[in-house]
């Protein structure tokens, strides 16, 4: 399981010209689903999601996470991040989940992380979205497990 984390100021998430999801300062994650993904590295994810320091404390430095902060998270399901890039010029998806595995971890990060957190929005699994952010930093870290 592979997630990217931006530091934001405000991100939303429309799809077919409707909001679907929306935050104001806090984090926008994007989750990618392999194969092998089970609940208990979504569980080791959404831990370090929500505990990874990227705010600044009184002194200016990163050392506060979400959880520290209150701030929103938005997940938004992105298949792309599990892409192998190593050769040639497109991409492969034989690490990928099925759409169906997919979904069903998607589905289980997104709760989860609703019982440990309060302010979380989310995408539409597979629907063409429009992610509009404000990247805050900018601050961006590639988050595996």
């Amino acid at each position: 399981m592979r997630g990217l984390i931006q530091r934001v100021q405000f991100a939303s998430v429309k799809v077919d010209g409707e909001t679907v999801g929306e935050i104001g300062e806090g984090l926008l994650l994007f989750l990618g689903v392999e194969k092998d993904d089970d609940q208990a590295k979504a569980d080791k994810l959404l831990e370090k999601v929500l505990k990874y320091r990227v705010f600044s404390d009184e002194q200016g430095k990163m050392n506060l996470g979400l959880k520290d902060t209150g701030g929103g998270l938005l997940i938004v399901s992105q298949f792309t991040l599990v892409a192998d890039t190593r050769k040639g010029l497109r991409p492969g998806f034989s690490s990928g989940a099925s759409p169906e595995h997919g979904e069903a971890m998607y589905d289980y990060f997104v709760q989860h992380a609703k019982t440990l957190h309060a302010d979380v929005a989310t995408g539409q699994f597979a629907a063409d979205m429009k992610v509009s952010l404000l990247n805050d930093g900018p601050v961006t870290f590639n988050l595996n497990v």
